[in-house]
């Protein structure tokens, strides 16, 4: 929920946008008497909320243009894991395009509440593909939902890994990776604390501190060299990985009101099949 608030917030407060999504705010207007949103605009020019705000519609964005180039090549499923009241099947433009959410049962179900409260319909090209990963695999999930195992698929997986263990972070990733050529994923994960200045050391203690509190706790770092080593293990044969300087200068030019990643601890990266 937090997250799709700082999307909408992005709606409201900032400008020009970097994610173009007004179906965050439309689908969290049941929760509007929490007062949620409304907090979130106010305390939305602080620079840390300003910090979170821009990680998270600049990862959103990035693994959408991701996406978008995987089309051009032919791709026409995509599966958004982890996927929250994530938005894109609803913005989707992308004709022929099979959208495939999995996320734990229960929040799915929550995520069709709102959307129903709010009036919003699911939109044909959406499947929602429940996985309890106490009891189910990934793949099981995705094929009662109609995945195609045989054709390839572009996977966005985003402000998971680093909750993860180690085995269920090369469970899922060597399936994507063992998908068809041609298929890709996007992603984001966390530099271990020896590798940051102690300024970022510090950011990211507090950060960890707060999600720990809120009982998710990070448990999954990796170095660039690392994931790499993760990438090329289950047959992807080319990465990219980018920091905030080069997300910065892709998606936060030229603004005026401050919006842009700051810190060195977080990557996005996309590997290709």
């Amino acid at each position: 929920m937090r997250v799709a608030m700082r999307r909408a917030a992005h709606q409201l407060v900032d400008g020009p946008l970097v994610l173009n999504d007004p179906w965050a705010v439309k689908i969290l207007e049941p929760l509007l008497a929490v007062d949620g949103l409304n907090y979130e605009q106010k305390r939305a020019r602080h620079a840390v909320s300003k910090a979170f705000r821009s990680y998270m519609v600049g990862r959103s964005r990035y693994a959408e243009d991701e996406l978008k180039l995987a089309y051009e090549n032919g791709v026409r499923q995509y599966v958004v894991l982890g996927a929250g009241l994530d938005t894109f099947a609803l913005r989707c433009g992308l004709d022929g395009l099979r959208i495939f959410e999995v996320d734990f049962p229960a929040t799915q179900e929550w995520k069709r509440e709102l959307m129903e409260e709010a009036g919003v319909a699911v939109p044909e090209r959406l499947k929602f593909a429940a996985v309890d990963f106490e009891h189910q695999t990934l793949a099981d999930g995705l094929e009662r939902a109609g995945f195609d195992a045989e054709e390839p698929a572009f996977f966005s997986w985003l402000g998971v890994t680093m909750y993860l263990t180690v085995e269920g972070f090369r469970a899922t990733l060597g399936f994507i990776g063992g998908r068809a050529k041609g298929s890709a994923v996007s992603l984001d994960f966390t530099l271990p604390k020896n590798l940051l200045g102690l300024v970022e050391r510090v950011a990211l203690d507090r950060l960890a501190k707060r999600v720990e509190q809120a009982g998710e706790p990070f448990t999954l770092f990796f170095s660039e060299a690392e994931m790499a080593e993760e990438f090329a293990r289950v047959g992807f044969t080319r990465w990219e990985m980018l920091g905030a300087e080069a997300v910065n200068g892709r998606y936060f030019q030229n603004r005026t009101d401050g919006l842009k990643l700051v810190g060195g601890a977080a990557r996005l990266a996309t590997a290709w099949r």
